[in-house]
């Protein structure tokens, strides 16, 4: 049964189900304000409130002038915000893409859309409503979960326990999108053994940008593919490839249904976020070779081509073993079942394959296939490019680790929906436009210190007063009786440094790291001077028991009756906690091994709130830690045992809290241990305003945004556009370039290699002709590039901070010999060296390692 709403207040329906109340706080303001009591009793979920109202009620909403006149101008607001030209619009030339879309296994928008784990979906969640309010055009592509991610509990005896509810997408902000003749969009897949898998299409609003959820819970499929999308990360095997191959696949035959039904631009450049979605570049590739318009059929590898020119892959994995593999026989049972009958399966096979040193074989690599299928590639933070470029450097021989073509795009979040409304009254300026994000933030700087303080104490009180429901809620799951919990009304303090910690919870990212020497720990949390609060939080996955120990034991610490008032743990961590947690916490702890931390984007929520980052430097801290936003975590020698290394970080973590944080949150100058007299800390609060003012910009998803626009969506959608130009001419003209110089590549050879211009006694400031003698064999000057390397010379014969010149064709020899020259000028002192090397050279490449084809002298 639906709600139906009289004329005057009917905007209330479009505006509870844009997704854009969930961080416009007006708009979440007036639901709120409806009805309190039926707000609380819905978790704040606006299409649940409004069908929970009575008619009386409604009809009482609708005969108040002052409500009546609020929703309409909050649905004019709306109509602007959703037809404005934003910064892309006002911006971008006539190369920026029409459409981009975007594929993830997960999105975390709105705790009331439940279809996240961690940090992956939030960040396709932000990623969206970013774009929303950049107007760049985005389209979202997903999969509805039909229990979503687990609900957590847990067991008297500390056990995370887990939960799956089932959730109704008709109970939801979602519309089914449908054929013209009323009928719901079905996306097919046909499966072996004759079976097919099914699924209708629900879309919801981000704002300005549709997300497209893809279901199987439908009546046209068995029991077996109902089930396909039952829950997020959910089974194994065949059922996730299932998950995978309908997210690729399906997810494009749902974008064309979508530009066909609606009018919307067909997508221009596709975003694969992580391994998971990569089967949308093998439906690409058969909408090419078998195309139903009429159009010249492609080959593959002109199809291959085509593709890969506006396609972007963004790796979040800073481990293999975070990395989707199937067996390549599980692949080619599936794809002979007829998903792509033009296509070849032993070529699609081949882009999964791990043929390199230290590969399987047998395997099928998701992020080995979405690399192979990108032309562009980046990680998550300037750090995790460096590890990603390590992890795939086999698919790229020859090359230094350096010049594997991964780049980097470090993660923002979304600053409305994860600032506090009474921190952004303080510190950004109403008046401020993204054209200059920064000037914004510096409005923190005027703000008075005791204001400031009292923002912050307030902000604490709030999270103290949720920590006491939860934890109460939690011990009455876990089988305790009101009348054994009157001490969780003393839980926490809220004049006491209060440290967060909320994690997923593999064991890289050491939740219990603060536990390596309880009886410390405990000395720091009852400082009679200086006493610290820490509130823990985070998910293992259902298949982590050694992640379920470590929530166990932290626990165990946790219901210690000497120490419950100052630690606790609250499960079922999502968007709803999070919301408080950030912004009521001082201090944001993160403690993973190094380098392992992709991003780790919780600490730039927490700073988005004046929280102070207490952190290895891994992830996005690397690059953004300054010395005044926070403090640094050192991390123990590469080569140090386990324990050894895990006790040195431990300690360093406890005196970094004991000797620098505490002393300076209660107002001990750096000059002595004497409390400011005025009992505001304003050494702390003139980090706290650093913190706003340098890292609000940085750590914006608008910042992250506009990144991916100019750094990858646009290139890409040129790449795209020329490659598709007449029939596809480019692509088809460059594919058969590359079969011709991978066909010839065997017979390039540097023969010899002559310098001239040295003295004998050499000097930074002289010039070095290098001339080299190269065989090309069939190919031409016109397709390479030869160059010089040179720099500094180790002890081993390896050049070390390694620069590059071009050398150019002087004179033919003969015979497919070519004689390349160039100069440079040296430019250091020491040992110096220099070597010669032959690439393919084409003005379509993206990067001149993208073919992984060198000849070294």
């Amino acid at each position: 049964m639906r709600t139906v709403l009289p004329e005057s207040i009917a905007p209330l329906s479009r505006l509870a189900r844009n997704l854009r109340w969930s961080w416009h706080r007006p708009t979440e303001q007036l639901f709120a304000e409806l009805n309190p009591q039926a707000w609380d009793a819905v978790h704040g979920d606006p299409v649940k409130l409004l069908g929970s109202l009575t008619r009386e009620e409604i009809q009482q909403i609708a005969q108040d002038p002052a409500t009546v006149r609020r929703i309409e101008e909050l649905d004019a607001d709306l109509e602007r915000y959703l037809t404005d030209d934003l910064w892309y619009q006002r911006t971008q030339s006539e190369d920026a893409p029409r459409a981009i879309a975007y594929f993830s296994a997960e999105y975390g928008v709105t705790s009331v859309l439940p279809q996240y784990s961690g940090g992956l979906g939030i960040l396709a969640g932000d990623h969206l409503k970013s774009a929303s309010d950049l107007g760049v055009p985005v389209v979202g592509v997903g999969l509805f979960y039909q229990h979503g991610y687990f609900k957590q509990s847990l067991s008297r005896d500390a056990w995370q326990q887990e939960s799956y509810p089932v959730l109704d997408p008709d109970g939801m902000p979602l519309t089914l999108l449908r054929e013209e003749d009323g009928s719901p969009v079905r996306i097919t897949l046909p499966l072996p053994n004759g079976r097919s898998l099914s699924a209708h299409v629900w879309r919801a609003d981000v704002g300005r940008v549709p997300l497209l959820l893809l279901d199987s819970d439908i009546p046209d499929n068995d029991d077996h593919a109902r089930n396909i999308t039952d829950r997020l990360y959910g089974g194994g095997g065949d059922h996730r490839l299932q998950q995978e191959l309908l997210l690729g696949m399906g997810g494009i035959r749902a974008l064309r249904a979508f530009s066909r039904l609606t009018g919307a631009p067909a997508p221009e450049v596709f975003h694969c976020n992580e391994g998971h979605a990569g089967f949308l570049g093998v439906e690409r590739i058969a909408e090419l070779m078998d195309p139903a318009d009429g159009t010249e059929p492609m080959t593959w590898d002109e199809a291959l081509t085509a593709v890969r020119s506006a396609t972007v892959f963004t790796t979040h994995t800073p481990v293999p073993a975070g990395i989707d593999r199937f067996e390549q026989a599980q692949i080619a049972h599936f794809l002979n079942a007829g998903l792509a009958p033009s296509v070849p399966t032993a070529e699609v096979l081949s882009l999964g394959a791990e043929d390199y040193a230290g590969g399987d074989p047998a395997k099928f690599n998701m992020a080995v296939m979405g690399l192979r299928l990108a032309q562009r590639a980046n990680g998550v933070a300037r750090l995790h490019g460096v590890v990603s470029r390590g992890m795939f450097q086999g698919l790229w021989p020859g090359f230094d680790v350096e010049e594997v073509p991964i780049g980097s795009i470090t993660n923002g979040v979304h600053v409305m929906t994860w600032i506090d409304p009474r921190m952004a009254e303080l510190a950004l300026d109403p008046m401020g436009s993204d054209l200059n994000r920064a000037a914004r933030w510096r409005r923190i700087y005027g703000v008075d210190d005791a204001e400031l303080w009292a923002v912050r104490r307030e902000l604490r009180t709030r999270l103290v007063e949720d920590v006491r429901a939860r934890l109460r809620a939690s011990w009455k799951k876990r089988g305790l009786a009101d009348a054994e919990l009157g001490w969780t009304d003393t839980v926490l303090d809220p004049g006491v440094l209060t440290i967060g910690f909320a994690r997923r919870v593999p064991t890289y990212k050491r939740l219990t790291l603060m536990l390596r020497d309880p009886q410390r720990l405990k000395r720091i949390l009852l400082d009679p001077e200086h006493p610290v609060q820490l509130v823990v939080a985070g998910k293992s996955h259902p298949a982590d028991e050694q992640g379920k120990r470590l929530i166990q034991d932290l626990v165990r610490f946790t219901d210690d009756p000497e120490v419950r008032h100052r630690i606790v743990f609250l499960p079922n961590y999502d968007i709803a906690m999070a919301r408080t947690l950030f912004p009521g916490c001082d201090v944001w702890l993160n403690n993973p091994l190094r380098p392992l931390e992709a991003c780790g984007t919780s600490g730039m929520k927490a700073a988005l709130n004046g929280g102070l980052n207490l952190s290895v430097l891994d992830g996005w801290w690397d690059e953004m830690y300054d010395g005044q936003n926070g403090w640094a975590i050192p991390t123990a020698d590469e080569g140090a045992h386990p324990d050894e290394r895990d006790d040195i970080e431990a300690a360093a973590l406890y005196e970094l809290i004991e000797n620098h944080v505490a002393p300076r949150f209660y107002g001990e100058t750096a000059e002595g241990s004497d409390p400011e007299s005025d009992g505001v800390p304003h050494q702390w609060l003139a980090m706290v305003k650093h913190t706003l003012a340098t890292l609000g910009p940085q750590v914006s998803a608008k910042r992250m945004l506009e990144d991916y626009v100019r750094h990858l969506y646009v290139p890409a959608a040129v790449s795209g556009r020329r490659a598709a130009l007449d029939g596809h001419v480019a692509a088809r003209a460059k594919s058969r370039w590359v079969g011709r110089v991978r066909q010839a590549w065997d017979q390039v050879t540097v023969e010899h290699v002559d310098a001239e211009g040295v003295a004998q006694e050499p000097q930074i400031g002289d010039e070095l002709t290098v001339c080299a003698y190269v065989s090309l064999g069939s190919l031409s000057p016109d397709d390479v590039c030869a160059e010089i390397g040179y720099g500094r010379v180790s002890e081993t014969d390896h050049i070390h901070e390694r620069k590059y010149a071009g050398l150019s064709p002087v004179d033919d020899l003969g015979g497919g010999r070519h004689k390349f020259c160039g100069t440079i000028t040296v430019d250091r002192s020491g040992p110096f060296g220099y070597t010669v090397r032959v690439l393919p050279a084409h003005p379509e490449l993206a990067d001149k390692a993208e073919l992984g084809l060198v000849t070294n002298a």
